[in-house]
């Protein structure tokens, strides 16, 4: 399992497998934020058995499932949320990481002053690119 810092605390990566849990506990990640859809792919087909699984060794659960660039208020509030209220380090999933760094960067404009480049520059190390969503992180407001 390889994984991209986002900022201190908050890490993504890619499709996770139920058994990967045990792994993500080893290294030390405390919640986990899964943003796939069940039955997404064969990789995910459903989210019970990963909730089980992580409350069964320990890990903070959050399922906040969407499709590709449809990010609702309610999601980006509850992506902010558990990055406020739950323990890290935090490690967010999707398919390629792409919906996780995107809910991540509208939470951290939705919640504090945050400098664009800042978010930008994150992404673009972790592997993405923000730009198609520059016009919604500029406007995105905060609490």
């Amino acid at each position: 399992m390889q994984t991209q810092p986002l900022e201190k605390g908050v890490e993504i990566t890619s499709s996770l497998t139920v058994e990967a849990l045990e792994d993500v506990k080893a290294k030390g990640f405390k919640t986990v934020i899964c943003n796939c859809k069940a039955g997404e792919s064969d990789e995910f087909p459903d989210e019970a058995s990963y909730r089980q699984k992580a409350e069964a060794i320990g890990l903070h659960w959050v399922h906040i499932p969407v499709a590709p660039g449809d990010y609702r208020p309610a999601d980006v509030e509850a992506f902010a949320q558990a990055m406020q209220q739950l323990p890290r380090p935090i490690l967010a999933f999707c398919r390629s990481g792409k919906r996780a760094t995107h809910l991540w960067a509208y939470a951290k404009r939705h919640t504090e002053q945050c400098d664009l480049a800042v978010l930008f520059s994150a992404a673009k190390a972790a592997g993405f690119d923000l730009e198609e969503h520059r016009e919604g992180l500029e406007n995105q407001p905060n609490e």
